[in-house]
């Protein structure tokens, strides 16, 4: 027996960046997606974008406001650079005020009459041949009835009123919790052919926003919450969920930057590996970062380097005493260095801003310097969304990706597994202080590298003005650890 196709509905762009991913092509079009979250959540941001990326598409629109008069949307709406005035003029864009100011003309108690309201829905469409409508919120007109009944048949004759005419819709409404009920009196959800989820929830101290496709009606979409953050274009979404892991893979060996450690990983690193390097204060972390970003540009590759722990002049003026020149590299257009205070960005910022630099550099290899200083700003959850979404992108993205973590136990289980890096990077290089006659000593130890053979010993290791030089395996230090 032959099963039938599965048949998609067509998509329209909503201008989400980051959407398309998770709705696998976009909005349904000629349907009614709910956008519900709690105050500050960017609910009245998602339906400008929507509208925007319509009229750039040729799709003109209506924004029909029942809270925020018209005035006060085109202001605030300036900061994404989208020019609502000037669409207004060019009848690309019209608001359908149904503002509290204009309230005595919009409704009449529980027998409330929506043909006007949808006459001027209906008129304003016609006149600017619209094929997008954005209503910001629901929930304004809705919380005028006294009882549900008459609020759920007005919603409903809304929404088939809407089809009927032929636009994709996009309605927001108020939630009262982030992980409460969907809307504020329980039914609009049902109305809605798609519903999406906008949540800015606060944990401990630190806030952050997702996204949540719950339902798309016909349609299959990525599950789960994802990152956004808002930008200057307004949402941006950062998924973190990998459908696929279609980076490839490779039997060509790159340099690390140093030979000494080359031939403890039996040869070089394999293309399209991600190195972890974790180890206390001091051991010398950011030191193997500077060199696997010389060591790149010297073989003739582009190297971005990403530091969240030391500006940009101490980074050049600490591999100056090494005898590695970054700012001749940066002159060359061959290196990139990116130094920000984690605290300078939300963790969603920094994560879009990481991403979009490898977009526009396009480096041959990336290292960053570290990730647990971001964990300051972030939530557990929130921070190992980000180290997935990271590294994956590294590994698509990029031949070779570095990232550096602190630890206070190397050879404790959570030591490197806490950061949920260690299960998906391929190389594993653990710096030990190691106590030998009544000091520390610095130690080198290849813990784990997918797909060959390594130096399993742990050896001392020096930082001078001529690089790393690595000596002799110490001696038993079982007893130590």
């Amino acid at each position: 027996m032959t099963s039938r196709p599965r048949e998609e509905l067509e998509r329209v762009e909503a201008g989400i960046t980051g959407l398309d991913p998770i709705t696998y092509g976009g909005l349904p079009r000629n349907r009614l997606t709910l956008v519900a979250g709690t105050a500050g959540s960017g609910k009245t941001v998602f339906a400008a974008q929507f509208l925007a990326t319509g009229i750039t598409a040729g799709e003109p629109g209506v924004f029909v406001t029942f809270e925020e008069r018209p005035e006060g949307i085109r202001r605030n709406m300036r900061s994404f650079a989208w020019d609502i005035a000037g669409w207004e003029e060019r009848r690309l864009w019209e608001f359908v005020d149904a503002s509290p100011r204009q309230v005595d003309t919009v409704f009449a108690g529980d027998d409330f009459n929506l043909s006007p309201l949808l006459a001027r829905i209906t008129n304003a469409i016609e006149r600017t041949g619209a094929r997008r409508v954005a209503i910001d919120s629901i929930g304004a007109l809705v919380a005028q009835f006294t009882h549900v009944a008459p609020a759920r048949q007005a919603l409903f004759r809304l929404a088939a009123a809407l089809e009927e005419l032929g636009v994709t819709t996009v309605m927001t409404a108020e939630r009262q919790e982030d992980y409460g009920p969907i809307a504020r009196l329980g039914f609009e959800e049902f109305v809605a052919d798609n519903v999406v989820i906008l949540r800015n929830a606060l944990d401990g101290e630190k806030r952050r926003r997702t996204i949540e496709i719950l339902k798309m009606r016909g349609c299959s979409h990525l599950k789960g919450e994802h990152l956004f953050t808002l930008l200057e274009d307004g949402i941006v979404i950062v998924p973190v969920a990998i459908g696929s892991l279609g980076y490839g893979t490779s039997n060509r060996r790159l340099s690390s930057g140093i030979k000494a450690l080359d031939s403890m990983f039996d040869g070089g690193l394999f293309e399209k590996s991600l190195w972890l390097v974790a180890g206390a204060t001091g051991t010398g972390k950011s030191f193997l970062a500077t060199q696997f970003v010389a060591g790149g540009v010297e073989a003739g590759q582009r190297a971005l380097l990403h530091s969240f722990e030391e500006s940009h002049d101490q980074l050049i003026r600490n591999a100056a005493a090494w005898g590695i020149d970054l700012a001749a590299m940066e002159e060359s257009k061959q290196l990139c260095i990116v130094a920000q205070a984690p605290e300078s960005a939300s963790l969603e910022d920094h994560l879009q801003r990481m991403k979009s630099t490898i977009e526009e550099f396009q480096p041959d290899r990336v290292a960053i310097d570290s990730l647990t200083a971001l964990q300051r700003i972030a939530t557990i959850k929130s921070f190992r969304e980000y180290v997935l979404g990271l590294t994956f992108h590294i590994k698509l993205r990029s031949l070779l990706g570095l990232v550096t973590t602190s630890v206070t136990d190397f050879f404790a289980a959570e030591g490197t597994g806490e950061l949920h890096v260690s299960t998906i990077s391929d190389v594993i290089t653990l710096l030990p202080y190691v106590p030998v006659g009544g000091e520390f000593h610095r130690g080198v130890q290849v813990l784990k590298m997918r797909g060959s053979d390594h130096d399993k010993a742990i050896r001392e290791f020096r930082i001078t003005d001529h690089g790393m030089e690595i000596a002799e395996p110490f001696a038993d230090i079982s007893r130590l650890f």
